[in-house]
Parts: structure tokens; sequence; C-alpha cells
């Protein structure tokens, strides 16, 4: 975790002569270059990574389900569309009821985590930030630890409390972040924003741990919601994420060439007519909203939100107009085909999904680390 703002800044290329509004910019009237664009070519790679989890994720299990079976079962499902699967009742129960949700809230919780951390990174002008940077885990994490140990866990879907306790837990956290980090005049800076995001995590994660201790009988189903996990009970918790990955996610990419005239300067970007300040709480609001919802109803899953907005960075190019998109649907592909693994491995038992992306997620950080200081 960095624990300043002085790391590689983020810049988006090129200078050029900008018109802006007071929050975006609006691309018709800035001449943006085409090295900053998003292409047609990297939103078909997106789609197409995001078509192959859905299909692997959806055939491949305990039970196995030919893709072209599958894909047909899917295309059943939509509006003015009939065609026959070939699927036996309990295989369609299977692709529809069970593997369908699952991996729709695999999509949206890597979706939110990767472009969530996109932001925080086009924020804080550093690559190594990540969607856990303000206190989010540790809140969740708090607030799940005391839903499971006052035995408020046996609800199902939106009537589960501890997604309900993590989520409120994680914006208790953001919130207590934002207040101590103000100054007398009520500004902040986001180098005091981090070190005050580091000290309520640490007060945070020694009160979860005191009450883990307490209840030391809880603790296998606490660390299991720790190590994070995509089950759901049906479309509940999907219909619960859907608005946050919706709003947020509008407001993330409405706020790309923002981004990307803050990463030249705040002076420049006021000179421009962009209020600093403003742009940087509107993405970190909807980020740490989007976090939270993340969270609450998959456990704390990490390294997403680090390892694919940089691998974006280093393939597609660093500017925010390109790396917040995308990093929206290859985290979302990267989530699913993880889910996929971890349901897998170890059939017919699980691994947690935490396990499986912090094997590829460690291995990446410690390179990019090594790429820096070869730099």
């Amino acid at each position: 975790m960095s624990t300043a703002t002085d790391g590689p800044d983020i810049v988006p290329g090129p200078s050029v002569a900008l018109t802006v509004g007071s929050v975006g910019v609006d691309d018709d009237v800035v001449d943006v270059p085409d090295a900053t664009r998003l292409t047609m070519g990297w939103l078909a790679a997106a789609i197409g990574a995001i078509f192959v989890a859905v299909v692997v994720g959806i055939s491949v299990g305990p039970i196995s389900v030919p893709f072209h079976r599958s894909v047909l079962e899917l295309l059943d499902h939509l509006p003015l569309v009939d065609v026959d699967s070939g699927l036996t009742s309990t295989e369609q129960a299977i692709v529809w009821d069970i593997r369908t949700p699952r991996v729709v809230l695999g999509l949206l919780v890597g979706g939110l985590l990767a472009g969530s951390g996109a932001g925080y990174q086009g924020v804080f002008r550093n690559p190594l930030a990540d969607p856990y940077l303000l206190g989010i885990a540790a809140g969740a994490g708090l607030g799940a630890t005391l839903a499971i140990v006052s035995g408020m866990g046996d609800g199902l879907g939106i009537l589960d409390p501890i997604p309900v306790a993590a989520f409120a837990g994680a914006l208790v956290a953001v919130s207590a972040a934002a207040a101590l980090s103000l100054r007398r005049n009520g500004t902040t800076s986001p180098a005091t924003l981090i070190l005050a995001g580091v000290a309520v995590a640490a007060f945070f994660t020694a009160l979860q741990t005191y009450v883990q201790q307490k209840n030391a009988d809880t603790l296998r189903q606490v660390y299991a919601w720790i190590l994070g996990r995509l089950s759901t009970s049906g479309w509940d918790e999907v219909l619960v994420v859907l608005p946050y990955a919706i709003v947020c996610g509008g407001v993330l990419v409405f706020m790309v060439g923002a981004l990307d005239v803050l990463a030249v300067g705040d002076e420049e970007a006021e000179s421009l007519g962009i209020r600093p300040r403003r742009i940087r709480a509107i993405v970190l609001v909807a980020a740490s909203l989007a976090t939270a919802a993340a969270v609450a109803v998959s456990g704390l899953i990490g390294f997403v939100g680090l390892i694919i907005p940089h691998g974006v960075r280093l393939l597609a190019g660093v500017s925010n107009r390109r790396v917040i998109p995308l990093s929206f649907l290859f985290g979302a592909a990267f989530l699913a085909l993880a889910d996929v693994a971890a349901r897998t491995i170890q059939s017919p038992a699980e691994l947690p999904i935490g396990v499986v992306t912090a094997f590829i997620g460690a291995p990446f950080f410690l390179a990019i680390l090594r790429s820096q200081s070869v730099t």
C-alpha cells in the first residue's frame, strides 16, 4: 500500500488545449488526441474476454455442460428468442439458476473492484493505490464479524444481515477517514487522507481481532468471509449490487476526462476551469460506494483493484479514458474466471476466491515493484 502521492505519476499523454466545465470534460469540445481515446479494438477485446468468461463459467463445474449448449440456454432466456438448448431440466436449472447468477455476480464484483482501483489510482496519481486504501476492507471486516458473532447470518440474499453489516462498516470506515483528514479550514490533501485511512484501518482491524478472540467458535466462518467467496442464493445478490454498478460505474466513466486533466497538475487543471477538490471528492465517493457494495456481497477479494488497472495501463496506455472503462470490463472477466478456478481446483470442495486472486496478484505486485526499481 502506498502512503503518499509522490509515486509514479499517471499522465494523460501529450498536452492539448482544452475547454472544460466545472466537473467533467466534454470530448465534443475538447481536442482529445487519438492516443488517449478508447478504441474499438480494445473495447472488442474486453467484451470478448467477458464472453469467454461467461461461457466458461456456466459450462465448467462438477457437472460439465457443453459450451455450445450453455450458450443456447442463455439465448433461450432472451426476449423474443426461442431456441432448444438440448439440455435436461436438471442441467437447465444448473445453468440458469445456479451458475449464471454466480457468474454475473463475479462480473459485477470484479468490474466494481477493478474500476474503483483505477479511480483511486487516478485520484492519487499512484498506480499502487487500491480500493481498500481508505479502510474499507477493515470496516467491512468488522461489520461482518459483528454480524457473524451475533448469530445474525442466517438470512438469504437481500435478507442476509452479513452483507448489510459489511456495507455499513465499510461506509463508516471511509467516512471516519474523510472526517479525520479534514483540516481546520475544511480542506484535506490526498496524502493526509491516505494516512487517515491507514489509521482507521488499523483501529478497525484491532477491534475485529478483539471480537474474534472473544468469540473463537465463529473463527472459521469469519475467516471464510474474509478470504472472499461468490456464493449466491439466486439473483438476489446480483440485484443488490447492480444499482451500484450502474450508478458508480457511470460516474467514474463520466469523470475520465477530468482525471486526465488532473494528472497534469492541480494548477493547470484550475486554469482550465476544473475544480480539483470537487473532482477528487466525486471520484472517491463513487469508488468507495462501489467497493463497499462489492465487498458486502463477496467478502475481501484482494489484488483485483491493483493488478487489472495496472495491466490495462501497461497494455492500452495511461489515459484514464482507456484505463477506467477497460478496467471495469477486464476486471469483470478476470474475477469470473478466477471463480471458475476457485470452484474446480479442489472440486467438489471450493477454494476461497481471495486465495486464487492472491496467488496471481502477489507475483504481479512484486513484478511491478521490481520494474519500478529497475527504471
